[in-house]
């Protein structure tokens, strides 16, 4: 598309989405960024679905609107957006010849680094998205064992190993079983049941919430007792809640853990990482990627490391998000709405509505104020969130809130 053709109708965001349901599949490439997947069923026409700026919490709408975001690209941005130090360095990266046929140095040096970080990690293998990347996991799980079965809990993305969507036939999951987060009693049985067909028990260790202390326990001792490979997922909690993830804060080691979103600051790339004895089944399996380790990427991840190793990213990270959450219950309480709550953790908390609908009006209303919120979890705290961005917050969960009093006379 020329720049002209792409400016053409900047400042009509209707018009935008008009043509993004013509000619994308579902009317965005991301499912999470479709209508109602952000905003709700019932979500007004106007709400904004394209930007065409984002830097530090902030971002523009093609209809030229500002709003202070938390999404923060669904958890992948958690500096800012357009960070100066992580661009330059992606921009050094492409001026450079971000790819080619053979692999850079800097793909071993950050696998270098990320065994460093990680306590499980002797390798590390890279892909580009969250859920290639834990395939990818349960493939060398698989291969390493040489077993079938997956006991899972958690989201792992869209591929037809996890998945229960449209398209995808029964087989391509019949080995995989789902229990409940946090149930151990139901993780223990499937386990079991697997037996010695059990070749990894897969977990997102926090969902929402932070999970119980014997959660990671049992699945350490069920893999352990027959001879599986625990994968922990920590794609939304790596580099947010730790460097590492949540498990790098008690005392359960998995064999495999997988990294996106932050690791990279929202620029694309996933990490497998793990004991080499599951990690070198790589070389008798074929997980391939033709731009899993291109140097923008990876020097964007490098910038990150030298973050963290600078400042503690996740205490920061807390704190504002503890502002954001508090701006947001003060609002609430003075209000006196009921039906809604705030829940999560500080760095990735979010409101609970008991009526969709009601949620569909509150983003609106924080829309029309200056804040984008999206339906369910997660709002998501940014180092790019300051005290401008928490009294915007504020004002507009007050805003909010207000609508919904209106609505309910």
């Amino acid at each position: 598309m020329s720049a002209s053709h792409l400016s053409a109708a900047a400042s009509d965001g209707a018009g935008w989405r008009a043509r993004a349901e013509r000619a994308v599949a579902a009317a965005a490439s991301t499912g999470s960024k479709r209508p109602h997947a952000l905003f709700g069923v019932d979500a007004a026409a106007d709400a904004p679905l394209h930007y065409v700026r984002a830097s530090g919490c902030r971002l523009t709408t093609v209809d030229g609107r500002t709003l202070v975001d938390l999404t923060m690209a669904l958890g992948a941005v958690a500096f800012g957006y357009a960070d100066p130090e992580v661009t330059a360095r992606a921009h050094a990266a492409a001026l450079a010849g971000h790819v080619a046929g053979l692999s850079h140095p800097s793909e071993v040096a950050l696998a270098e680094r990320l065994c460093d970080a990680v306590p499980c990690a002797e390798r590390a293998l890279f892909v580009k998205s969250g859920a290639e990347a834990v395939a990818a996991a349960v493939r060398l799980a698989r291969t390493a064992t040489g077993r079938d079965v997956v006991v899972c809990s958690g989201y792992f993305g869209w591929l037809d190993w996890c998945s229960d969507a449209a398209g995808v036939p029964a087989g391509a999951r019949a080995d995989v079983v789902r229990v409940p987060h946090d149930d151990v009693d139901a993780l223990v049985a499937a386990a079991d049941a697997a037996g010695a067909r059990l070749a990894a028990i897969v977990l997102e260790p926090v969902v929402e919430r932070l999970p119980s202390s014997g959660w990671l326990a049992a699945a350490r001792r069920a893999c352990d007792r027959h001879g599986a490979v625990l994968v922990l997922d920590e794609i939304k909690t790596g580099a947010r809640l730790h460097l590492a993830g949540h498990h790098a804060t008690g005392d359960v080691v998995p064999d495999l853990a997988v990294y996106g979103k932050a690791i990279a600051n929202g620029w694309p790339l996933a990490a497998v990482v793990g004991r080499a004895a599951v990690m070198d089944a790589a070389r008798r399996t074929w997980i391939s990627s033709t731009l899993a380790g291109e140097g923008t990427a990876l020097a964007a991840a490098h910038a990150v490391l030298d973050r963290h190793a600078q400042e503690d990213v996740p205490a920061a990270l807390a704190r504002t998000g503890a502002a954001l959450r508090a701006a947001v219950d003060d609002a609430l309480l003075a209000s006196g709405v009921a039906g809604v709550r705030t829940e999560g953790l500080a760095p990735m908390w979010f409101l609970r509505f008991d009526d969709p609908a009601r949620e569909t009006r509150f983003l609106a209303a924080a829309r029309d104020a200056g804040v984008l919120f999206k339906r369910g979890a997660y709002a998501y705290a940014a180092l790019a969130h300051d005290a401008a961005a928490v009294a915007a917050v504020a004002a507009a969960a007050a805003a909010g809130f207000a609508a919904l009093r209106a609505a309910d006379g």
